[in-house]
């Protein structure tokens, strides 16, 4: 409780503000299953709308980034160092600029993934997200992290998030190989300058995933401060 009442006395909580960007940096990752379930049917419609929801969430979850590098607190009695919520802060923007990537090129070339390759594609974007959603509850868990000044059984707790978060990141590697694996079968049948695009769509996508579980990594170096 010290710690609780040294921050509420000395600086402005960062918390609220470092979730709710998280939380629009996570809606903005997640639209891209409806996304790439339109380019896979060939919906260009539907993946247009879907991919200006992106653009949409990405800009506001830039415009908090930039309100939160603003207004964090800059003093001694934070629990944790300026620098590492700051550190934290930018993973967690990476999230959405990622997925923002990844729509703009998919889009842009109007990418016609084998069905093949986009049945096993699909599985590797629905496991990112789901990184990317594990990552958003240990994020929330912040809170308490900061009332308790990172002690604690919430300790406990937020470090199996992360465990789990790892596991699911570690599904995500297997899963991108396996993309590849499916696509470099398939390369003969393509313009190869479109199996280059494809690569790096699939590259993009995994970036999603990986970036989430870095949010679990900067969340475990807070708590080992």
């Amino acid at each position: 409780m010290a710690n609780s009442f040294v921050a509420n006395l000395f600086g402005r909580s960062p918390v609220r503000p470092l979730q709710k960007h998280f939380q629009e940096a996570a809606a903005c990752a997640r639209e891209l299953t409806p996304f790439m379930e339109a380019v896979l049917r060939g919906d260009w419609v539907a993946a247009e709308a879907s991919r200006e929801r992106i653009v949409a969430k990405e800009q506001a979850a830039d415009d908090m980034k930039k309100d939160v590098r603003l207004n964090l607190p800059d003093n001694l009695w934070m629990p944790v160092p300026r620098a590492d919520l700051l550190d934290l802060l930018m993973v967690q923007d990476r999230v959405a600029n990622t997925a923002k990537d990844v729509s703009g090129i998919v889009i842009g070339r109007k990418m016609a993934f084998p069905a093949d390759v986009g049945e096993v594609l699909m599985k590797l974007v629905r496991r990112c997200v789901d990184a990317v959603d594990q990552a958003e509850r240990s994020v929330n868990e912040l809170g308490e992290l900061f009332e308790t000044g990172f002690r604690g059984a919430e300790v406990e707790l937020v470090n199996e998030l992360i465990d789990h978060l790892d596991a699911i990141e570690d599904d995500t590697d297997q899963l991108q190989a396996e993309v590849r694996a499916v696509l470099f079968v398939r390369e003969k049948d393509l313009p190869p300058v479109d199996v280059v695009f494809m690569y790096q769509a699939i590259e993009w996508i995994g970036e999603v995933g990986d970036y989430a579980q870095r949010v679990g990594s900067r969340l475990q170096r807070l708590l080992a401060r």
